[in-house]
């Protein structure tokens, strides 16, 4: 019996014992849970990335929604800025317009003031001027005349 032959025989019972401790079984068994380990891992993975993706999606739609409200928000103020500033005008144009009247007012009344003054200074001249005019023409019987007809005039009253 050559080496060989034991050989052959060592290795024969090797793949009975083998066979006998289900090997192949146990390594198909192992191979089999660690696919199913790797099928769950890509399956978590693959929830995971729709997750991932699900998250992104609504932080995107939040973001559109505050852009939104913030440009709602700009327009808003500006529109209220716009308001208050026609506003602001429309006031400043009624206060320019009450000054200009009261000032027209003002112009006019002193117009008015100026020219009773007048008058009245034209008045008293004249009496100043007719006063002289009369002392001059008139004769001392005149004034006399006068004078008594005054006195007179003054007594009836008095009584």
């Amino acid at each position: 019996m050559d080496a060989s032959f034991f050989a052959l025989v060592a290795l024969v019972l090797f793949f009975v014992l083998l066979a006998y401790l289900k090997v192949p079984g146990m390594m198909a068994k192992a191979l089999d849970e660690r696919a199913d380990k790797i099928r769950d891992e890509l399956a978590e993975a693959k929830r995971l990335r729709e997750e991932a993706q699900h998250l992104l999606a609504e932080y995107q739609r939040k973001r559109k929604e505050a852009e939104a409200e913030a440009a709602a928000i700009v327009a808003a103020a500006e529109r209220e800025a716009a308001a208050l500033t026609a506003e602001a005008k429309q006031k400043t144009e009624e206060f320019v317009a009450r000054r200009n009247a009261l000032s027209e007012q003002k112009i006019k009344q002193a117009e008015t003031e100026a020219v009773n003054a007048v008058r009245a200074a034209a008045v008293d001249l004249a009496i100043a001027a007719a006063e002289k005019v009369l002392a001059k023409k008139a004769d001392e019987a005149v004034q006399q005349t006068l004078f008594k007809a005054s006195v007179a005039d003054v007594k009836s009253r008095l009584n």
